[in-house]
């Protein structure tokens, strides 16, 4: 119910970050949030397994995801 802020990073199953798609404060509500697949210089990433992290305050959650192009 309150201004906070917000990271949704992606990683490669080793660990690397590939791309950060969110850091910023976001007003209260809900949010949607879409990866384009590409990563933080803009290249595309080839499909496969990746893991993401998000965080919001105090709350923290982790998840697997495939891409497939």
């Amino acid at each position: 119910p309150e201004d906070i802020q917000v990271s949704v990073e992606v990683y490669d199953l080793l660990g690397h970050k590939v791309s950060s798609i969110v850091n910023d404060e976001l007003k209260a509500g809900t949010h949607r949030v879409i990866w384009d697949g590409t990563d933080s210089n803009g290249r595309q990433v080839s499909s496969g397994m990746y893991l993401y992290r998000m965080s919001a305050g105090s709350f923290s959650a982790n998840g697997r995801m495939v891409y497939l192009r």
